[in-house]
Protein backbone atom coordinates (compact mmCIF):
# COMPACT_ATOMS: atom_id res chain seq x y z
CA UNK A 1 0.00 0.00 0.00
CA UNK A 2 1.58 3.32 -0.94
CA UNK A 3 1.82 6.33 1.18
CA UNK A 4 -0.88 8.15 -0.22
CA UNK A 5 -3.38 5.29 -0.17
CA UNK A 6 -2.32 5.39 3.56
CA UNK A 7 -3.48 8.52 4.61
CA UNK A 8 -6.38 8.91 2.22
CA UNK A 9 -7.74 5.24 3.82
CA UNK A 10 -7.09 6.77 7.23
CA UNK A 11 -8.22 9.76 7.07
CA UNK A 12 -11.60 8.61 5.96
CA UNK A 13 -12.27 6.40 8.50
CA UNK A 14 -9.93 4.48 10.43
CA UNK A 15 -8.84 7.56 13.11
CA UNK A 16 -7.27 6.07 16.41
CA UNK A 17 -7.77 6.72 19.74
CA UNK A 18 -4.54 8.55 20.97
CA UNK A 19 -2.38 7.78 23.77
CA UNK A 20 1.00 8.37 25.50
CA UNK A 21 1.67 11.58 25.87
CA UNK A 22 3.70 13.68 29.00
CA UNK A 23 1.13 12.69 32.09
CA UNK A 24 3.95 10.54 33.47
CA UNK A 25 6.53 13.51 32.83
CA UNK A 26 5.20 15.73 35.05
CA UNK A 27 2.90 16.09 38.36
CA UNK A 28 -0.99 16.01 37.03
CA UNK A 29 -2.51 19.24 36.78
CA UNK A 30 -5.21 19.81 39.18
CA UNK A 31 -8.71 19.86 38.63
CA UNK A 32 -11.21 21.11 39.64
CA UNK A 33 -14.40 19.86 40.02
CA UNK A 34 -17.70 20.77 37.68
CA UNK A 35 -20.44 19.84 39.37
CA UNK A 36 -21.30 18.57 43.21
CA UNK A 37 -23.67 15.59 41.92
CA UNK A 38 -20.71 14.39 39.20
CA UNK A 39 -17.43 15.19 40.91
CA UNK A 40 -15.87 12.10 38.88
CA UNK A 41 -16.14 14.71 35.99
CA UNK A 42 -13.00 17.11 36.21
CA UNK A 43 -12.02 19.48 34.00
CA UNK A 44 -10.07 22.75 34.75
CA UNK A 45 -11.03 26.16 33.54
CA UNK A 46 -8.50 27.84 31.95
CA UNK A 47 -7.87 31.77 30.39
CA UNK A 48 -6.31 32.14 27.51
CA UNK A 49 -5.47 35.55 27.43
CA UNK A 50 -6.25 36.25 24.02
CA UNK A 51 -9.30 36.93 25.52
CA UNK A 52 -8.04 39.98 27.39
CA UNK A 53 -5.98 40.84 24.45
CA UNK A 54 -7.28 44.24 23.61
CA UNK A 55 -6.56 45.60 27.34
CA UNK A 56 -3.17 45.56 26.68
CA UNK A 57 -2.30 44.35 30.16
CA UNK A 58 1.17 42.92 31.06
CA UNK A 59 2.08 39.51 31.99
CA UNK A 60 1.43 40.19 35.89
CA UNK A 61 -1.75 41.51 35.18
CA UNK A 62 -3.41 39.08 33.20
CA UNK A 63 -2.54 36.29 36.18
CA UNK A 64 -3.98 39.02 38.71
CA UNK A 65 -6.87 39.06 36.62
CA UNK A 66 -7.07 35.13 36.20
CA UNK A 67 -6.97 35.09 39.95
CA UNK A 68 -9.49 37.41 40.57
CA UNK A 69 -12.39 36.24 38.06
CA UNK A 70 -11.75 32.75 39.53
CA UNK A 71 -9.98 30.56 37.03
CA UNK A 72 -7.54 27.56 38.25
CA UNK A 73 -5.38 27.66 34.79
CA UNK A 74 -3.97 30.08 32.91
CA UNK A 75 -3.19 30.01 28.70
CA UNK A 76 -0.59 33.23 28.37
CA UNK A 77 1.32 34.28 24.95
CA UNK A 78 4.86 33.61 24.74
CA UNK A 79 5.29 37.28 23.79
CA UNK A 80 3.78 38.58 26.73
CA UNK A 81 6.09 36.57 28.49
CA UNK A 82 9.38 37.59 26.73
CA UNK A 83 7.82 41.01 26.79
CA UNK A 84 8.18 40.85 30.64
CA UNK A 85 11.18 39.37 30.76
CA UNK A 86 12.45 42.07 28.77
CA UNK A 87 11.29 44.81 30.51
CA UNK A 88 13.23 43.52 33.88
CA UNK A 89 9.98 41.36 34.87
CA UNK A 90 10.70 38.28 37.31
CA UNK A 91 9.62 35.50 35.75
CA UNK A 92 9.95 33.23 38.93
CA UNK A 93 7.71 36.25 40.97
CA UNK A 94 5.05 35.18 38.08
CA UNK A 95 5.59 31.70 39.15
CA UNK A 96 4.82 32.48 42.71
CA UNK A 97 2.27 35.15 42.13
CA UNK A 98 0.13 31.97 40.19
CA UNK A 99 0.77 29.68 42.68
CA UNK A 100 -0.51 31.97 45.45
CA UNK A 101 -3.08 32.44 43.84
CA UNK A 102 -4.80 28.83 43.29
CA UNK A 103 -3.51 29.38 39.83
CA UNK A 104 -1.78 27.07 37.17
CA UNK A 105 0.36 28.28 34.07
CA UNK A 106 -0.60 25.06 31.66
CA UNK A 107 0.57 26.27 28.45
CA UNK A 108 1.68 28.82 26.22
CA UNK A 109 0.73 30.16 22.67
CA UNK A 110 3.91 30.68 20.12
CA UNK A 111 4.61 30.15 16.38
CA UNK A 112 7.68 28.84 15.40
CA UNK A 113 7.61 27.24 11.74
CA UNK A 114 8.54 23.95 12.84
CA UNK A 115 6.03 22.52 10.12
CA UNK A 116 7.92 24.79 7.30
CA UNK A 117 8.63 23.21 3.95
CA UNK A 118 12.25 24.97 4.09
CA UNK A 119 14.86 22.76 5.83
CA UNK A 120 16.79 25.90 7.16
CA UNK A 121 13.81 27.63 8.37
CA UNK A 122 12.71 24.63 10.60
CA UNK A 123 15.86 24.26 11.89
CA UNK A 124 15.92 28.16 13.24
CA UNK A 125 12.65 27.52 14.55
CA UNK A 126 13.34 24.77 16.58
CA UNK A 127 16.16 27.05 17.97
CA UNK A 128 13.46 29.82 18.37
CA UNK A 129 11.81 27.74 20.34
CA UNK A 130 14.19 26.25 22.83
CA UNK A 131 14.04 29.97 24.03
CA UNK A 132 10.02 30.22 23.76
CA UNK A 133 10.01 26.68 26.23
CA UNK A 134 12.68 27.70 28.25
CA UNK A 135 10.69 31.15 29.22
CA UNK A 136 7.41 28.91 29.97
CA UNK A 137 9.08 26.11 32.23
CA UNK A 138 9.93 29.01 34.07
CA UNK A 139 6.54 30.55 34.93
CA UNK A 140 6.00 26.89 35.25
CA UNK A 141 4.50 26.05 31.85
CA UNK A 142 4.49 22.50 30.59
CA UNK A 143 3.02 22.96 27.32
CA UNK A 144 3.14 24.78 24.18
CA UNK A 145 1.09 25.23 21.52
CA UNK A 146 2.34 24.21 17.98
CA UNK A 147 0.02 25.52 15.48
CA UNK A 148 0.82 24.74 11.48
CA UNK A 149 2.24 28.37 11.11
CA UNK A 150 4.61 28.33 7.89
CA UNK A 151 2.32 26.28 6.08
CA UNK A 152 -0.76 27.43 5.63
CA UNK A 153 -0.52 28.94 2.54
CA UNK A 154 1.75 27.07 -0.57
CA UNK A 155 1.23 23.76 -1.37
CA UNK A 156 -0.42 20.81 0.86
CA UNK A 157 2.23 18.68 2.86
CA UNK A 158 2.46 15.37 2.87
CA UNK A 159 1.38 14.16 6.38
CA UNK A 160 3.75 11.37 6.93
CA UNK A 161 6.26 14.37 6.44
CA UNK A 162 4.38 16.82 8.85
CA UNK A 163 4.52 13.94 11.62
CA UNK A 164 8.83 13.47 10.81
CA UNK A 165 9.08 17.43 11.24
CA UNK A 166 6.72 16.84 14.70
CA UNK A 167 8.60 14.59 16.20
CA UNK A 168 11.81 16.31 15.51
CA UNK A 169 10.01 19.24 17.59
CA UNK A 170 8.83 16.77 20.35
CA UNK A 171 11.98 15.90 20.66
CA UNK A 172 13.05 19.45 21.34
CA UNK A 173 10.27 19.12 24.27
CA UNK A 174 11.21 16.40 25.57
CA UNK A 175 14.38 17.82 26.02
CA UNK A 176 13.12 21.24 27.76
CA UNK A 177 10.61 19.80 29.78
CA UNK A 178 7.85 21.71 27.78
CA UNK A 179 5.40 19.53 25.39
CA UNK A 180 4.34 20.62 22.09
CA UNK A 181 0.89 20.18 21.13
CA UNK A 182 0.11 19.87 17.25
CA UNK A 183 -3.01 22.11 16.62
CA UNK A 184 -5.51 22.77 14.48
CA UNK A 185 -5.94 25.47 12.73
CA UNK A 186 -9.38 25.97 10.32
CA UNK A 187 -8.36 28.31 7.81
CA UNK A 188 -4.58 26.99 7.18
CA UNK A 189 -3.67 25.02 4.14
CA UNK A 190 -2.22 21.58 6.29
CA UNK A 191 -3.57 20.98 9.70
CA UNK A 192 -6.89 22.75 8.97
CA UNK A 193 -8.96 19.60 9.62
CA UNK A 194 -8.80 17.35 13.62
CA UNK A 195 -8.45 14.35 11.46
CA UNK A 196 -5.22 15.52 9.92
CA UNK A 197 -3.50 16.81 13.79
CA UNK A 198 -4.85 13.33 14.99
CA UNK A 199 -2.87 11.24 11.60
CA UNK A 200 0.45 13.50 12.43
CA UNK A 201 0.21 12.63 16.38
CA UNK A 202 -0.21 9.04 15.68
CA UNK A 203 2.74 8.86 13.08
CA UNK A 204 5.15 11.02 14.89
CA UNK A 205 6.14 7.91 16.74
CA UNK A 206 6.59 9.29 20.34
CA UNK A 207 5.47 9.15 23.84
CA UNK A 208 4.73 12.84 24.58
CA UNK A 209 2.20 13.38 21.19
CA UNK A 210 -0.88 15.00 21.48
CA UNK A 211 -3.34 17.36 20.13
CA UNK A 212 -4.27 20.97 20.60
CA UNK A 213 -8.13 21.15 19.44
CA UNK A 214 -10.75 24.21 19.35
CA UNK A 215 -14.14 25.07 18.97
CA UNK A 216 -14.22 27.54 16.26
CA UNK A 217 -11.47 25.85 14.32
CA UNK A 218 -13.39 22.85 14.00
CA UNK A 219 -16.00 24.54 12.48
CA UNK A 220 -13.83 26.73 10.19
CA UNK A 221 -12.57 23.91 8.77
CA UNK A 222 -14.97 21.90 8.42
CA UNK A 223 -14.34 18.80 11.15
CA UNK A 224 -17.38 17.72 12.57
CA UNK A 225 -17.63 17.62 16.26
CA UNK A 226 -17.71 14.10 16.75
CA UNK A 227 -14.16 13.78 15.43
CA UNK A 228 -13.42 14.89 19.21
CA UNK A 229 -14.11 11.41 20.17
CA UNK A 230 -11.19 10.11 18.83
CA UNK A 231 -9.06 12.23 21.67
CA UNK A 232 -8.21 10.38 24.71
CA UNK A 233 -7.25 11.43 28.32
CA UNK A 234 -3.63 11.39 27.10
CA UNK A 235 -4.32 13.07 24.12
CA UNK A 236 -5.49 16.18 25.00
CA UNK A 237 -4.43 18.50 27.51
CA UNK A 238 -5.72 21.60 26.66
CA UNK A 239 -9.41 22.48 24.46
CA UNK A 240 -9.59 25.82 23.20
CA UNK A 241 -13.60 26.78 24.47
CA UNK A 242 -15.48 29.00 22.23
CA UNK A 243 -18.95 29.54 20.26
CA UNK A 244 -19.52 31.21 16.75
CA UNK A 245 -22.69 32.74 15.36
CA UNK A 246 -24.33 31.34 12.38
CA UNK A 247 -22.54 32.66 9.91
CA UNK A 248 -20.65 30.36 6.85
CA UNK A 249 -17.37 28.89 7.93
CA UNK A 250 -15.91 30.65 4.50
CA UNK A 251 -16.89 33.84 6.00
CA UNK A 252 -16.27 33.35 9.67
CA UNK A 253 -13.26 34.81 11.51
CA UNK A 254 -11.67 34.70 14.76
CA UNK A 255 -12.86 38.03 16.10
CA UNK A 256 -16.65 36.45 15.57
CA UNK A 257 -15.77 34.23 18.15
CA UNK A 258 -18.08 34.62 21.42
CA UNK A 259 -18.71 33.32 24.88
CA UNK A 260 -19.65 29.36 24.88
CA UNK A 261 -23.25 28.86 24.76
CA UNK A 262 -24.23 32.09 23.10
CA UNK A 263 -23.70 30.67 19.43
CA UNK A 264 -24.92 27.83 17.03
CA UNK A 265 -21.99 25.72 18.23
CA UNK A 266 -22.49 22.13 19.58
CA UNK A 267 -19.95 22.79 22.55
CA UNK A 268 -21.80 21.24 24.66
CA UNK A 269 -21.70 18.08 22.86
CA UNK A 270 -18.02 18.60 22.24
CA UNK A 271 -17.48 18.67 26.43
CA UNK A 272 -19.04 16.11 26.99
CA UNK A 273 -17.47 13.58 24.34
CA UNK A 274 -14.40 14.72 25.89
CA UNK A 275 -16.32 13.80 29.24
CA UNK A 276 -16.88 10.15 27.79
CA UNK A 277 -13.66 9.62 27.39
CA UNK A 278 -12.17 10.45 30.55
CA UNK A 279 -10.42 13.61 29.67
CA UNK A 280 -9.60 15.32 32.63
CA UNK A 281 -8.42 18.53 30.07
CA UNK A 282 -7.75 22.43 30.41
CA UNK A 283 -10.85 24.37 28.69
CA UNK A 284 -9.08 27.27 27.70
CA UNK A 285 -11.33 30.37 26.82
CA UNK A 286 -9.80 31.59 23.55
CA UNK A 287 -11.66 34.90 21.61
CA UNK A 288 -10.54 37.66 20.16
CA UNK A 289 -13.53 39.78 20.06
CA UNK A 290 -13.08 43.23 19.63
CA UNK A 291 -16.19 43.65 21.53
CA UNK A 292 -15.12 42.11 24.64
CA UNK A 293 -11.82 43.73 24.09
CA UNK A 294 -13.13 47.10 24.88
CA UNK A 295 -14.53 46.57 27.97
CA UNK A 296 -12.98 45.67 31.59
CA UNK A 297 -11.06 42.59 31.73
CA UNK A 298 -11.82 41.37 34.99
CA UNK A 299 -15.88 41.57 34.14
CA UNK A 300 -14.79 39.74 30.45
CA UNK A 301 -13.08 37.20 32.37
CA UNK A 302 -15.60 36.72 34.92
CA UNK A 303 -18.68 36.51 32.09
CA UNK A 304 -17.03 33.72 30.02
CA UNK A 305 -15.85 31.75 33.09
CA UNK A 306 -19.63 31.92 34.18
CA UNK A 307 -20.73 31.02 30.94
CA UNK A 308 -18.07 28.18 30.35
CA UNK A 309 -19.37 26.79 33.71
CA UNK A 310 -22.93 26.72 31.98
CA UNK A 311 -21.80 25.23 29.28
CA UNK A 312 -20.05 22.68 30.84
CA UNK A 313 -22.89 21.78 33.41
CA UNK A 314 -25.53 21.54 30.41
CA UNK A 315 -22.45 18.82 28.56
CA UNK A 316 -22.40 16.32 31.74
CA UNK A 317 -26.23 16.35 33.19
CA UNK A 318 -27.29 13.15 33.42
CA UNK A 319 -24.02 11.30 32.27
CA UNK A 320 -23.87 8.13 33.68
CA UNK A 321 -20.76 7.70 36.44
CA UNK A 322 -19.43 4.76 34.24
CA UNK A 323 -18.85 6.58 31.36
CA UNK A 324 -15.77 8.76 33.12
Amino acid sequence: MNQATTRREWLQGTAAVMAGAAVGRGAAPAMAATTASAPQYAFSYCLNTATIQGQALSLREQVEVAIAAGYQALEPWVRDVKAYADGGGSLEDIAKLAADGGLQIVSGIGFPQWINDDADVRAEALQQVRGEMQLLHRIGSRHIAAPPVGATNGRLLELDAVAERYHALLKVGREMGVVPQVEVWGFSKNLRRLSEAIYVAAEAGHADACVLADAYHLYKGGSAFEGVRQLSRQATHCFHINDYPDTPPAEIGDADRIFPGDGVGPVADMVRALAQNGCRCHLSLELFNRTYWAQDALKVAKAGLAKTRQVVEQALQDLPASEA
